[in-house]
């Protein structure tokens, strides 16, 4: 039994809180949100978790400290857009946890992942990166899931690996940090092209070729970056990739639909309602290839959907129709 610190109580960190505490651990949950944190600890509800039963070692608090003190491991489980704002707050409390890092994506302001910046903010802290084919509404009802912890310290490998593996989660070890990384946060923009796909009733094989193609342009980026091949043909790549891009689960599958509609990017993000990573994060995508020097196809047909009114039906005939090329 530990205790564990999870910072955001959105989907993903309420899921991983049923997770854990069904094992037995305790868990206290950070919210900024007071009326979130009244739903947790009174109703025991999520509103985007209909099925999920919240136990009752589970408490939410808006206090940070309150929920650092005394814990052995802290998840970091907000958006990408708020990782180095809610780092800033809550770094002075972490004294001996690892961190993990639970959210996916990167900062558009800076091009940083996430890792590089709780390196940045709180250099001598270990961390870990929890990543892979996992959504919130599956892994908060108990669904068999597996997943990767990336480290360059075998202890918070470990340490992960035990507290989270059971029969209903399965967890490998890993230490490409920046693979497992970029698996999930390039991801969410081959899901996007995957709903844009779907709303303009695109076939199976079409499908096929976008995950395909899609993940040989996150494996190229990837690479240049620092990751390892064989990385991103695991569970945090292609295993993440597929379950983006076939699930209604996915928000940024949905969102991708609502633009194959005609939605603009602000009526998207006020009908899915949460956080849409993969449309933060396609500018960082976009600006990553032009300073690696890395060919993004795919990537720069969806920036021109969202950013130069490019139809995607256009779009698609302009992929289609590139200089021939060998596999």
């Amino acid at each position: 039994m530990k205790n564990i610190a999870i910072i955001g109580s959105g989907t993903w960190g309420v899921a991983l809180a049923i997770h854990l505490a069904k094992a037995g651990n305790n868990i206290k949950m950070w919210s900024f949100s007071e009326e979130e944190a009244n739903a947790i600890n009174v109703e025991r509800k999520c509103k985007f978790l209909p099925e999920a039963i919240i136990g009752e070692n589970i408490t939410c608090y808006t206090d940070m400290k309150t929920v650092i003190e005394g814990s052995e491991m802290i998840l970091h489980v907000t958006p990408s857009k708020f990782v180095r704002e809610t780092i800033k707050k809550y770094k002075d409390y972490v004294t001996n946890q690892p961190i993990i890092m639970c959210a996916k994506g990167f900062e558009a302001d800076t091009l940083c992942t996430l890792s590089q910046i709780i390196e940045q903010e709180m250099p001598k802290v270990k961390y870990g990166i929890f990543s892979g084919p996992s959504h919130a509404e599956e892994v908060s009802i108990g669904i068999p899931t597996a997943i990767v912890i990336a480290s360059k310290d075998k202890d918070v490998q470990n340490m992960v690996q035990e507290t989270f593996m059971n029969e209903k989660m399965r967890v490998y070890t890993s230490d490409d940090v920046i693979g497992v990384e970029l698996g999930g946060a390039l991801k969410n923009i081959i899901a996007f092209c995957a709903g844009i796909a779907t709303e303009i009733n695109l076939g199976d094989n079409s499908f096929a070729a976008l995950i395909t193609r899609g993940l040989v342009e996150i494996t190229r980026l990837g690479m240049a970056m620092g990751g390892q091949h064989d990385t991103f043909y695991g569970l945090s790549g292609l295993g993440d990739l597929i379950v983006t891009c076939m699930s209604e689960h996915s928000r940024n599958r949905r969102a991708g639909r609502l633009i194959g509609k005609g939605y603009t990017v602000d009526q998207a993000r006020q009908e899915i309602g949460m956080v849409i990573e993969s449309i933060d994060n396609i500018e960082v995508a976009y600006a990553l290839a032009k300073k690696y020097n890395i060919e993004m196809p795919i990537v720069n047909a969806v920036y021109d959907v969202l950013y130069n009114h490019l139809d995607p039906r256009d779009a698609v005939t302009m992929l289609m129709t590139r200089e021939k090329k060998s596999e």
